[in-house]
């Protein structure tokens, strides 16, 4: 993994309107991401994780202008290009690619699986036309499929034949960066582990970045470096993995993590219930948006907390860091 950063964002929003009557007038807004800011350094594996609705996967779209921004900056190795005409974010679209969640939905079912992944090249006028086909066929055979299924339909094949079919596609173009939203949370689980290793050998083979988007803190800690929590459209907390899962500060990440099972009957987690109903993210709470399923708010109900270092590299979005702790133990009481 490389010091220098491949992606940097930096304040960025992206809220939705809400339009009501006859002349459809816009009455509010949907606020999906809600001025968050971090970096993704080269070579590394980033995980967004999240509850659903907390706008981990509209980051990553947003992030890839497949929704254009509402405020904010995103700049892709050294160049901004969060403005940038649609013509000018062409050359870039290669080097940023995506693995979508539903790994039937993202692919045409009119057109033939070595067509799908010879697209993109195509575009970008990479290769010969010859050489793009036999490029399909490696890919293929990389990402443990038979080259010989290049004239197949992506109903031929089952949901992990064809999030590999997703992945060789993602692939094609040599990115430099893959966002990778909920990739796995569709399969099945022997499945999803088979896909997880394809991923980690396929970065360590081709030095990808990743940006790894999952509700599932158990795949993230298998995969992932960093981790960055989200909630209602903002970040909580940023650090290591190994921090993340053995002393997380806030309290929004312990109730996450108390949740994951232990195969163990003998480890003990203490749950953190949270109680009451995630806030609309129309009319989020003042103050912290998390105060209000909060055990231990006070300040935090009137004063917006920032997103600060409190050591190297752990950064929280909260007053009292570390004020919910998560216990463990291991003995004979059983969960």
């Amino acid at each position: 993994m490389s010091n220098s950063v491949i992606l940097k964002v930096e304040h960025l929003k992206k809220y939705f309107p809400i339009k009501a009557g006859v002349f459809r007038k816009i009455v509010g807004w949907v606020k999906a991401v809600d001025d968050v800011s971090f970096e993704v350094l080269e070579g590394e594996t980033l995980g967004i994780v999240g509850e659903s609705g907390c706008g981990k996967s509209t980051l990553g779209m947003t992030i890839l202008r497949l929704y254009e921004p509402t405020a904010g900056r995103v700049v892709f190795a050294g160049k901004e290009i969060s403005r940038l005409s649609s013509s000018a974010l062409r050359p870039i679209r290669k080097d940023m690619q995506m693995i979508f969640q539903d790994p039937f939905g993202s692919l045409n079912p009119r057109m033939r699986i070595g067509s799908i992944i010879e697209e993109g090249m195509s575009v970008h006028g990479l290769y010969s036309s010859t050489e793009r086909k036999e490029k399909v066929r490696e890919l293929l055979e990389k990402v443990g499929l038979s080259a010989d299924y290049v004239n197949r339909y992506p109903h031929e094949f089952s949901g992990g034949q064809r999030q590999r079919i997703g992945i060789a596609r993602a692939m094609a173009l040599s990115p430099r960066l893959i966002i990778a939203d909920e990739a796995v949370s569709s399969l099945d689980v022997s499945i999803r582990s088979q896909i997880l290793n394809l991923m980690k050998e396929l970065k360590r083979e081709y030095s990808f970045t990743y940006l790894f988007i999952s509700h599932d803190l158990a795949v993230v800690r298998q995969i992932c470096d960093r981790v960055l929590v989200m909630y209602l459209g903002r970040i909580v907390e940023i650090a290591d993995k190994k921090v993340i899962f053995s002393r997380p500060l806030h309290p929004y990440t312990v109730a996450l993590i108390s949740a994951v099972p232990v195969p163990d009957p003998d480890y003990v987690v203490d749950r953190v219930i949270l109680h009451g109903d995630v806030p609309s993210p129309i009319h989020p709470p003042s103050g912290c948006y998390f105060a209000p399923r909060c055990p231990v708010a006070e300040r935090c109900r009137k004063d917006e907390p920032p997103l600060v270092e409190v050591e190297n590299g752990h950064w929280v979005a909260c007053h009292l860091p570390g004020s919910l702790s998560l216990k463990r133990e291991n003995g004979d009481k059983k969960c």
